[in-house]
Parts: C-alpha cells; sequence; structure tokens
C-alpha cells in the first residue's frame, strides 16, 4: 500500500488512516517512508505495510548571511545543487550519485569523497523537522537531550517522517574542481596514493578482474577558485543523463569477459600522473549518473552492494575480502576505495575512521551470500562494519556484531515509538526493530 505526502498535514492524514485499518498500530504491519526508491536494499520496504512517498515535499530557503539552507525533505541532492551553486554555494557532503533525496541523505547519514575533512551529511545538519508517531512535529537540534537527533542521523528513517532539515554550506565561485590523478599499480600503492596530500574529495577506481588485480586509478580534487578557472570553460554542478538502459536488458551481456575489457580500457586511459585537470563539479562526482537505469546492466538478477569499512591499521582486511571473492569465483565488477575521517555521534552512522570498499556483485554468482557472510566475520572480527543503507543481507547477530551502540539507539527510538509504527523490510530482517 502506497500513499503520497505533499505537506506535514499529508502525512498525519496517512497515518490516521493507517491506525483506523491496522487496529490502533499493533497488528503486524507499519510505515516506512522513502524517497527516490533507489536504495539497493530494501531500506525503503515495507511487505504489506504502508510506504509513504515524500518525494513531494519541495522547496529549500537559503540564508546568505549564516551559510544555511532549510530544505524540505523531498529535494535531491541534484535540485538542491541546482539551487544553490547560482547564488555561489554547494551542499558540503555528496554521494556518489545526485538522485538521493535530502531525508535519504540524513537517513543514511551519507559520506563523499571528502569525509576525511568534511565528515558525513549529517554533521552538517542544524536541524531536522520530524513527524513522531504520535503525529507531534518536532524540531531537533544536535545536542538533544533525548538523544532523538542522533538517532535520527543515519537511522534508517526508523525514528519518524524527516519533513524538512536546516544545514550548512560550503561556499564556492565555480562549479569547478581542480583534479590530481595517479594510475595505482596495487591495492597497496591506492592506499599509499590516497594517504598523499592533495585535494580532500579522495577516491580510488580498483580493477579486481584483471590479472593485476587492485591495480586503478586515483583520484584528488578540490574546488577551484574563479580567478583560476578557464575563461572558455563552463559547468555545472550536476549532469544530466545521456543515455538509458532500456527495461528488459539481458544480463548476459555484462559478465567479466567484457567487464575486464571495460576495465582494461579505462585503465590504460588515465593518466600516469596528472595534476590539476580541470573537471565539472557534477561529472566528477556522479559519473554514473550519466547513464540513467545503469542497475538494469544486471539482467533481471540484479547486483549486490557490499560496501565495508575497517579501522586505520586493519588494512590488510581490504586485501583478505578481496582475496576471498576470488577463490569464491565472485566477480567484482566494480570496486571504489576511500578513506575515512573521525565518527560522529550518530549510533548506526557507518563510517569510522579507516578505509571504506565498496564492491558490485552479481546478485547470480553462485553461493554469493556464504561468500560474503566469511567476509562478514572478517570484517566484524577487525572492529568494521557494513553499511545498513546498501545491505540486503546482513543477519541480526552480524549487525549487533559490527554496531555496538544498537542497543543505544534502540532504546531512544523505542521511547520514540512503542507501538513501532516505523518499520522497513530491512529493520525488521536486521533486527533493527523487533516487533
Amino acid at each position: 500500500m502506497r500513499a503520497r505526502a505533499r505537506s506535514a498535514d499529508d502525512v498525519r492524514t496517512a497515518l490516521e488512516h493507517w491506525r483506523a485499518a491496522d487496529g490502533g498500530g499493533r497488528a503486524q504491519h507499519g510505515i516506512i517512508a522513502r524517497g527516490l526508491g533507489r536504495s539497493y536494499g530494501d531500506a525503503a520496504q515495507l511487505s504489506g505495510g504502508l510506504v509513504l512517498d515524500t518525494t513531494q515535499l519541495k522547496g529549500v530557503e537559503l540564508d546568505r548571511e549564516a551559510g544555511l539552507a532549510t530544505a524540505q525533505a523531498g529535494m535531491s541532492i541534484g535540485e538542491l545543487l541546482g539551487e544553490l551553486v547560482p547564488a555561489g554555494w554547494v551542499v558540503p557532503v555528496v554521494p556518489g550519485t545526485q538522485h538521493v533525496t535530502l531525508a535519504g541523505a540524513i537517513a543514511s547519514d551519507i559520506h563523499g569523497k571528502n569525509h576525511g575533512t568534511a565528515g558525513t551529511f549529517g554533521s552538517h545538519v542544524r536541524a531536522i523537522g520530524l513527524l513522531t508517531a504520535a503525529g507531534e512535529e518536532l524540531e531537533l537540534q544536535p545536542g538533544d537531550d533525548r538523544g532523538l537527533f542522533d538517532a535520527t542521523v543515519g537511522g534508517m528513517g526508523l525514528t519518524g517522517v524527516i519533513l524538512w532539515a536546516r544545514f550548512a554550506l560550503r561556499a564556492v565561485s565555480t562549479p569547478l574542481l581542480a583534479v590530481d590523478t595517479d594510475r595505482a599499480t596495487s591495492l597497496e600503492h591506492a592506499l599509499e596514493l590516497l594517504s598523499e596530500p592533495g585535494g580532500p574529495h579522495r577516491v580510488a577506481w580498483l580493477d579486481l578482474l584483471g590479472s593485476r588485480q587492485g591495480r586503478g586509478v586515483v583520484t584528488r580534487a578540490e574546488h577551484l577558485p574563479a580567478s583560476a578557472a578557464p575563461p572558455s570553460m563552463s559547468s555545472t554542478a550536476t549532469v544530466p543523463a545521456r543515455a538509458t538502459v532500456p527495461a528488459g536488458w539481458p544480463g548476459g551481456l555484462l559478465r567479466p569477459s567484457s567487464a575486464r575489457a571495460f576495465n582494461e580500457l579505462w585503465f590504460r586511459r588515465a593518466p600516469r600522473r596528472r595534476r590539476g585537470a580541470v573537471q565539472g563539479f557534477g561529472a566528477h562526482m556522479f559519473p554514473l549518473d550519466v547513464l540513467d537505469a545503469w542497475p538494469r546492466l544486471y539482467g533481471r538478477a540484479g547486483f549486490l552492494q557490499y560496501q565495508l569499512v575497517v579501522p586505520g591499521g586493519q588494512e590488510q582486511i581490504l586485501r583478505a575480502v578481496i582475496d576471498h571473492l576470488r577463490r569464491e569465483r565472485v566477480p567484482c565488477f566494480l570496486a571504489v576505495l576511500k578513506d575515512f575521517g573521525p565518527a560522529n555521534q550518530a549510533p548506526l552512522s557507518f563510517p569510522i575512521a579507516g578505509w571504506t570498499l565498496a564492491l558490485d556483485l552479481p546478485r547470480s554468482a553462485p553461493d554469493l551470500f556464504p561468500a560474503l557472510e566469511r567476509c562478514d566475520a572478517l570484517v566484524a572480527e577487525a572492529g568494521g562494519r557494513v553499511y545498513l543503507t546498501k545491505d540486503a543481507r546482513l543477519r541480526p547477530e552480524t549487525v549487533r556484531a559490527m554496531y555496538p551502540r544498537l542497543d543505544e539507539w534502540r532504546a531512544v527510538r523505542d521511547r520514540a515509538d512503542p507501538e513501532r509504527v516505523w518499520r522497513s523490510d530491512l529493520a525488521l530482517r536486521t533486527g533493527l526493530v523487533t516487533i
């Protein structure tokens, strides 16, 4: 069952109708809010429950003097950039896609390529408008004595419906970046390059299918001042889709052999060492957005993204995970490595100081889940964790091991929603919410 919300009153109405139909909210069904429907897992799904579409909550106001924006929850990162960049501001933390709503950015406490210097999106949020299960609209601020602000940041939409948020911006004079590029000959070389001085937006693409497994391309980017921008070059902070993968795309066309050939071409096209190349913000930050519906490349079976983080000093776990998947013949079509700075105060926030590795794996790979369960054990033993936002298979006991502050978060959540109104398939599967 679905409903659409264009205002806080619409959310309250949906909540009232649900209660009337669900015996006071104590039956087997609940409510989850969803944004653009692009989650890789089941974080915004609820079998048998009410899925509340909040993408129509639109609007943004800019406080130029304070460097703050107050925006409605359904605004996407791309829409926000479209409004803010012409005024000389940028969203301080963006993920690898512009198609994420403000509410989703907070609920997932998204991180970007600049986590080492900027932290997560939630670190820049100054206030959240939250509608609780009781129908009360609260304004949450960092450090509130109930702990509800920190429980909402990274809380997977399980503390209530996020209606709006106020967050700090970064001033920029152009939507351009100066980008340094290096080829990496191995995983270990990529780690070294990511540790070198350079711009704050740092990422490595790795080839895990070739004979030299772990080679890749490392980039470090920083905002370019207007005084250094080429006079003939213009750019936007977003990117349009140049093509769309059609529905019914035959999954057999994407296989290890074709991905291996693409990786070879991508690696050889990258410069061995280049400094200060000028690129548009959107083109650099959202490279996959130029191909709309790109997950269809994997065919009907789809794909699974396994994103992990391990603390600094545990880099050998990255190699252990890669080697284990290779031994189990699980092909990795895309691998991205980034460094993380210190964790924030939110109990379920994913990043911790160390290294994160995101792996795109075809769901059609034989014995994929057993292979990943061994990876889970390696990550948990090293003090790391897997990103809940992209998860589709973690067990409750694994989540407890990876997120040591889970009970603290659950206590705050349950006080705010004792009837367990807010739920999702992910929450029930992983034990974030118990009924």
